[in-house]
């Protein structure tokens, strides 16, 4: 009797450690696209709430707004200066029409970023045009990192509610 339980545990954690080596082989398998896209939802996801009682950083709508979307918007694009794709002082909350639609709203975008976090960091962000290429270990501990943040401000937030 006992046998056939010791049997089934080892079968049991055979079975638990081919499923964890096989979930790494698949992970490992993923495109560069992937670990970016998980790293950019995170830190837009924490900026949402880092940004939660401000309105669009582009516009007159205030954080009450719901006609849209919220995004995270950067001021400096992605395709032009990837070393601050993920630089939280080039990603602010933004609402969907001056996102999608206005381009962000970059002549409204500058004033209001200086604003907020300083002439030389706005300069320090358009002296940045360098392309990065990230590693897939630095966008997974980055997306970690990014999750851990924003579930600790949304237990802030739904705290102070």
């Amino acid at each position: 009797m006992r046998k056939v339980a010791a049997d089934k545990r080892e079968k049991a954690e055979a079975k638990k450690a081919q499923d964890k080596a096989d979930k790494a082989r698949l992970l490992a398998l993923q495109p560069m696209q992937h670990w970016l896209k998980k790293a950019e939802k995170a830190v837009n996801e924490y900026v949402r709430y880092r940004d939660h009682g401000l309105g669009c950083i582009s516009c007159d709508k205030p954080a009450t707004w719901t006609g849209g979307q919220w995004h995270a918007s950067h001021f400096r694009s992605v395709a032009a200066a990837s070393a601050v794709r993920f630089n939280l002082w080039n990603v602010h909350k933004a609402c969907s029409q001056c996102n999608l639609f206005l381009g962000g709203n970059v002549a409204a975008y500058t004033p209001a970023i200086v604003a907020k976090i300083g002439q030389e960091r706005v300069d320090w962000l358009k002296a940045q045009n360098q392309r990065t290429a990230y590693t897939r270990e630095y966008l997974e501990r980055l997306a970690a990192v990014m999750r851990r943040k924003s579930s600790r401000m949304k237990k802030r937030l739904d705290s102070a509610s």
